[in-house]
C-alpha cells in the first residue's frame, strides 16, 4: 500500500455539484459523436484484457494513445485489468470533421467525451490515468460523475500554466502569445522546435521523434485551438470539488509544469491525494523514461492511498 504518514487526510468540501455550473453556456454535444456505438469509433477506442478492474489511459496534447505503448503490455500481462485506450478529439488519428471548435474551447468539452465513452462502454468505475491536460480533463469529469472514478493518476498535470499572484505556473502571457504565433505561422517548424523542449532531449532521440510524429499529425488550426484552450485554462477554482483520490506524478524537470505545481494540486484538491516526484526530465516521461516511469505508474495503479 502507498503510505503517506506526512500527508494530512483532506475532507470533502462538496456534497453536490451542479453540472451547469461549469458547462460551457453554448455547449451542445454533436449528434455525430454521441450516438451509441459511434463514440467508440470517433475516439478510436481499443479494449485490451478482460480483468475485473477497468483502467482508462488518456493522452495529452500532441500525442495519441500510442504514447502508452510502454505501459500497456504490463497491464495486459496482469489479468486483473481491462485496459481502455482512446484518442482525444483533435488528435491526428481522429477525424477532424468531428472537431467542434466551440465545444472544445474549454476542457469541459473533452470531459464530457470521457463520460460518454465510459457510459457507452458501461463502465461503472475505473482507474483513470491522465497525462498532462487529460489529468485535468479526468478531474473535471469526476466532478460531474464521481461514481465513475475510483481514483485518478495525474501525470505532468497543471491546473493553470500562467503565472499569477501567489501562483507559479511557469509561463507569462507574453510567452504564450509567442508560442501561439509561432505555431500559427509555421506549424512544421514549431513542431521541430517544441518537441525536443517538451520531451527533454534532442531530435535524434526516439522519444522526441515519436512525439514530433504525433504532434505533426494534428491539423494545424486544430492544434492551435487546443493549445490555446489548454495554456489559457484556469481550473484552480474547481480543484476543491475533485473528491476522487488523486495520485500526482511529476518529473523533477518539466518545461511545461514546474515541480511546485504538483504540491499546489496536492494542497488544493478536495479529496485525498499523494505526490511522487520522479527523477525524470521532460513533460512526457512515460515516453522518454519508461524504465523509471512504468514501475511508478504500476505501483500507483495497484496501490491505494493510506492515511
Amino acid at each position: 500500500m502507498i503510505t503517506t504518514p506526512s500527508l494530512n487526510k483532506k475532507t470533502t468540501h462538496l456534497s453536490h455539484f451542479e453540472t451547469t455550473q461549469h458547462k460551457h453556456p453554448n455547449q451542445t454535444i454533436s449528434q455525430s459523436v454521441t450516438n451509441m456505438g459511434v463514440v467508440e469509433q470517433a475516439h478510436n477506442v481499443k479494449i485490451l484484457g478482460s480483468g475485473a478492474q477497468t483502467i482508462i489511459l488518456a493522452h495529452g496534447f500532441g500525442t495519441d494513445q500510442s504514447v502508452w505503448k510502454h505501459l500497456v503490455p504490463h497491464l495486459v500481462e496482469d489479468n486483473s485489468y481491462k485496459v481502455v485506450l482512446f484518442d482525444n478529439m483533435g488528435a491526428g488519428t481522429t477525424n477532424p470533421e468531428y472537431f467542434d471548435f466551440d465545444r472544445y474551447s474549454t476542457l469541459e468539452g473533452f470531459a464530457y467525451d470521457v463520460i460518454g465513452i465510459l457510459e457507452e462502454l458501461q463502465v461503472s468505475s475505473c482507474i483513470f490515468v491522465g497525462h498532462s491536460v487529460s489529468a485535468m480533463i479526468g478531474a473535471v469529469a469526476s466532478i460531474t460523475r464521481p461514481d465513475l472514478f475510483s481514483k485518478i493518476l495525474m501525470i505532468s498535470a497543471s491546473p493553470r500554466y500562467l503565472n499569477d499572484v501567489d501562483y507559479f505556473g511557469g509561463f507569462e502571457q507574453e510567452d504564450l502569445d509567442q508560442l501561439f504565433q509561432a505555431l500559427e505561422s509555421n506549424f512544421k517548424a514549431w513542431c521541430s522546435h517544441f518537441a525536443p523542449l517538451a520531451v527533454g532531449g534532442d531530435m535524434e532521440s526516439v522519444a522526441v521523434q515519436e512525439f514530433s510524429r504525433t504532434l505533426f499529425n494534428m491539423r494545424p488550426d486544430i492544434a492551435l485551438s487546443i493549445a490555446q484552450t489548454i495554456f489559457q485554462s484556469d481550473m484552480r477554482h474547481l480543484l476543491c470539488h475533485v473528491v476522487v483520490p488523486c495520485h500526482i506524478i511529476q518529473s523533477m524537470k518539466d518545461l511545461a509544469v514546474p515541480v511546485v505545481v504538483s504540491e499546489y494540486l496536492h494542497q488544493n484538491l478536495g479529496g485525498e491525494s499523494i505526490v511522487e516526484v520522479m527523477s525524470t526530465d521532460g513533460h512526457l516521461p512515460q515516453l522518454s523514461s519508461p524504465d523509471v516511469v512504468v514501475p511508478v505508474l504500476l505501483r500507483h495503479i495497484r496501490c491505494d492511498i493510506v492515511v
